[in-house]
């Protein structure tokens, strides 16, 4: 579920916000609809005799802004009208008049000409978790395809990108590694879709429904929606995005299933580029033997042969990862210019491997990946003991020592990372509270999804490295409805690949161009 962005980190205050008294006895005015285990917002209009501004807003078009809510004028890119929504929310719904409030951003797109014209609205969520919106440089991809009918939305959800973004600098404002906690566990899919009824309400003529497209993780959202707000949906699109829904924490199910999938894309990758199977034990056994079990990254990190497998993540999952994983290996050493020279890791290969990682722009993606599975339960590092149990294939070093090939790991985090990652150093005490934390709170209603009345259609890749096929078909069987398109022709990054061919099929499923069988 990962994905590579370069947010900018333009939304300066974290929380600390002042409101007057006037705009306080405002929120309390606000009455939450009941929605099971969760609270939406239906605002009322009040007379407000105090102003929020915020890092970055731009003047708004008459009609268009509230204290919560402003709203940009257009500007283009080619072929696109695009216009910027930011939006004060609780940090936490369940106590949100006396919660912080924090910023949340969305991007409106249109194709040129439509910018008054009455569409639909597709709100996207984005994979993760812990990544924002991609950030349209051009009309191409599944955006174009959807333009052609819907305004569409993309929510930079809580914490990334211009939605009061989480970096390494800025979490570093809370002092506390509890207080850290305390604070990121509203970041999760709950909250997510808390966000987007907020925005909807605001932004959707008569707060009508609108239609959710969920990439990955953005897919797990998805289902929370469709579980705790159903009245906000027309209809649901996912993309490598089902969730399993069971009670507790489904992590460990998830990785048990998930390393087999892992191993069958080494053994995949290796018969490709046999000649790598070497090189990689070279690799390996040069970091065991290096002073400190490893080589000092460029951040001030540690590439460690457990680190060295971590390139799994995004080289064995996506298309194209196959080879951009071989040649990144092709160019691992640096030449021996004068003779006698000691061999060692080229600068180009340790730069590279910090790129693959992200985390020192996007580091929710580690921090929370866990807990997106947990409901009442802890993960307890889940992916850890899941791998202990697959040690002996996983051991990096005996495997190079017994000339077995050296299998990379796939979307697991690690708790040794908050030691080796230079960017997740400060939050390794806060990352073992997360995963020791019980009470997370509900994200799935098995119960809802089973009288599910809204029209979903799910792509489902045979193959997916990151959601597990056999998983996926046990949730997709509990939410009433639903059409799978169950496909070998794409990987997990189907949607960026062939993004148009994609979202058409799935509209095709939806409108009934493609009958059931």
């Amino acid at each position: 579920m990962l994905a590579t962005h370069a947010p900018p980190s333009l939304i300066k205050p974290l929380f600390f916000f002042n409101f007057s008294s006037s705009l306080s006895s405002f929120f309390e005015s606000l009455s939450p609809t009941p929605s099971a285990r969760l609270l939406l917002f239906r605002p009322r209009w009040a007379r407000f005799r105090a102003l929020i501004t915020m890092s970055g807003a731009q003047s708004v078009a008459s009609g268009n802004s509230s204290p919560e809510h402003l709203a940009g004028n257009w500007y283009s890119v080619p072929d696109f009208r695009l216009r910027d929504h930011r939006f004060m929310v609780p940090l936490d719904y369940k106590n949100r008049e006396a919660s912080p409030k924090i910023s949340v951003f969305a991007r409106e797109v249109v194709a040129v000409g439509k910018e008054e014209q009455p569409m639909p609205y597709l709100l996207y969520l984005q994979g993760g978790p812990g990544f924002e919106c991609p950030r349209p440089t051009e009309a191409s991809g599944w955006i174009l395809k959807a333009c052609e009918e819907f305004r569409v939305i993309l929510m930079d959800q809580r914490g990334t990108g211009l939605s009061t973004p989480l970096t390494p600098s800025s979490m570093q404002q809370i002092k506390s590694a509890q207080n850290l906690a305390d604070y990121l566990k509203h970041f999760r899919a709950d909250s997510i879709v808390n966000d987007a009824e907020f925005m909807r309400v605001h932004i959707v003529p008569d707060a009508g429904p609108w239609t959710v497209l969920g990439q990955s993780y953005g897919g797990f959202c998805g289902v929370t929606y469709l579980s705790f707000a159903p009245q906000g949906l027309k209809q649901v699109l996912l993309t490598g995005g089902i969730p399993p829904i069971g009670d507790g924490c489904t992590a460990d199910s998830t990785y048990r299933a998930c390393f087999e999938q892992v191993i069958c894309q080494n053994e995949k990758y290796y018969k490709r580029f046999p000649r790598d199977v070497e090189i990689v034990q070279d690799v390996v056994t040069y970091l065991a033997e290096a002073e400190g079990g490893g080589v000092l990254l460029p951040s001030g990190g540690i590439l460690s042969p457990q680190g060295l497998q971590f390139l799994g993540l995004s080289g064995l999952g996506s298309s194209a990862g196959f080879e951009r994983l071989h040649y990144l290996f092709e160019r691992v050493w640096d030449p021996v210019l004068v003779p006698g020279t000691p061999k060692q890791i080229s600068s180009y290969f340790l730069n590279a491997y910090e790129s693959w990682l992200s985390f020192d722009t996007n580091p929710l993606y580690a921090i929370l990946h866990e807990s997106i599975y947990c409901q009442g339960a802890s993960s307890r590092w889940s992916a850890q003991r899941i791998r202990d149990d697959h040690e002996g294939k996983f051991d990096a070093i005996r495997a190079a020592k017994e000339g077995r090939p050296v299998l990379f790991t796939g979307e697991m985090i690690f708790p040794w990372m908050f030691d080796e990652v230079h960017a997740l150093r400060p939050f390794k005490d806060a990352g073992h509270l997360l995963a020791e934390k019980e009470d997370w709170p509900p994200l799935y209603d098995i119960t809802a999804l089973k009288n599910n009345k809204v029209p979903v259609a799910a792509a489902v890749y045979y193959e997916d490295m990151y959601v597990n096929f056999k998983l996926v078909m046990e949730t997709a069987s509990q939410i009433a409805g639903i059409r799978l398109w169950i496909t070998n022709e794409f990987m997990h990054s189907g949607l960026r690949d062939r993004g148009g061919q994609v979202f058409d099929h799935l509209m095709g499923m939806i409108n009934g161009k493609m009958p059931l069988f």
